[in-house]
């Protein structure tokens, strides 16, 4: 079993690192392999609507996203982590799951997996941000793995999100509530349990 962790901060070994990481580890603890994928500091487009990636199952330029979805799709699980911007996630991490979700959806690579997401904030705003990134899992049929309180960490650097004792807590039961889920998965598949096969999709607009 391998789960994906995608960093969204522009700091590589920061807040959101540092929280990441005790989700991580303590997955390794549970014999789960992990990678991380950091988003960096360069500019990530965002979705410009093309509609490429349903069409060409590819998205519109070759950049992380695509190197991100082609481990996704062998992947069991997924933790997603961000700061908090204006009590938002980051800017890079929104466009990057706009347009890994949208194509990621239509490779079936997110459906049945069970999906996390971590938030990392000095003081406010982290309530909103974990509101909004958890509407990436709940569209794309993904079991949302939920731990002792909401997935959020506090400090303003590292050394103080590890001051953040609640908080890292609530990362260890994170992943050992995902461990746990990913191991019943698995036991369901033996014992003949697949996913739900979906129904076609139906769209309906409101406007005619």
């Amino acid at each position: 079993m391998k789960v994906l962790l995608v960093n969204g901060s522009p700091h590589k070994t920061g807040c959101t690192h540092t929280a990441l990481e005790e989700v991580a580890s303590t997955l390794r603890e549970a014999g789960v392999e992990t990678e991380t994928v950091w988003l960096g500091v360069q500019p990530l487009a965002g979705c410009i609507g093309c509609g490429v990636c349903a069409e060409k199952k590819a998205c519109f330029r070759d950049d992380l996203v695509n190197e991100f979805l082609d481990k996704a799709a062998v992947a069991d699980g997924f933790v997603f982590g961000s700061p908090v911007h204006y009590a938002a996630a980051s800017g890079v991490i929104t466009s990057f799951l706009d347009r890994a979700f949208y194509a990621g959806n239509r490779r079936g690579v997110f459906a049945g997996k069970p999906g996390v997401v971590v938030v990392s904030c000095r003081r406010g705003g982290a309530s909103a941000a974990f509101d909004q990134l958890n509407k990436y899992l709940t569209i794309s049929s993904m079991p949302v793995v939920s731990s002792q309180y909401w997935n959020q960490v506090h400090g303003n650097t590292p050394d103080e999100v590890r001051q953040d004792l609640e908080g890292m807590q609530t990362m260890r039961t994170l992943g050992r509530n995902m461990a746990w889920l990913l191991r019943c998965i698995e036991a369901g598949r033996r014992a003949g349990i697949s996913f739900p096969q979906p129904e076609p999709g139906v769209r309906t607009n409101f406007i005619r």
